[in-house]
């Protein structure tokens, strides 16, 4: 049992390394950042913590924005030269978005400290 404690926390901290190393280039780093992602939503799902559905919930939005940056990237890209405007940007805001809210997630949950169980004394 402990060892699977062990392999979680390696997975969690593997998904926030990932998370913020991605994020120095967005658009090359986007894949690192879905697979750091994955892994916060995998340890946080196996560790049955209250903000599992939370992190799943990012990760998908991360996933959409990801697959939908590639694609618009493949079509030759937003504005300049291109013939689509810039509201196409619009359909890769779930991928900034979702990292924003995982890393506040993450800090609060950093800052925040544990609560001490006290014991009523009567």
């Amino acid at each position: 049992m402990e060892n699977k404690q062990k392999w979680i926390k390696a997975i969690y901290i593997t998904g926030v390394v990932a998370l913020i190393i991605g994020s120095i280039d967005p658009l090359e780093g986007s894949v690192v950042v879905a697979a750091g992602s994955a892994f916060i939503a995998l340890a946080t799902h196996l560790r049955d913590d209250r903000h599992r559905k939370i992190f799943l919930t990012t990760f998908i939005m991360i996933i959409v924005g990801v697959c939908l940056l590639f694609y618009i990237s493949s079509l030759g890209g937003i504005g300049g030269n291109s013939s689509r405007s810039w509201w196409w940007g619009l359909l890769i805001l779930p991928y900034p978005i979702g990292w924003l809210i995982n890393i506040v997630l993450l800090i609060t949950r950093a800052v925040k400290k544990p609560q001490k169980k006290t014991e009523n004394s009567a």
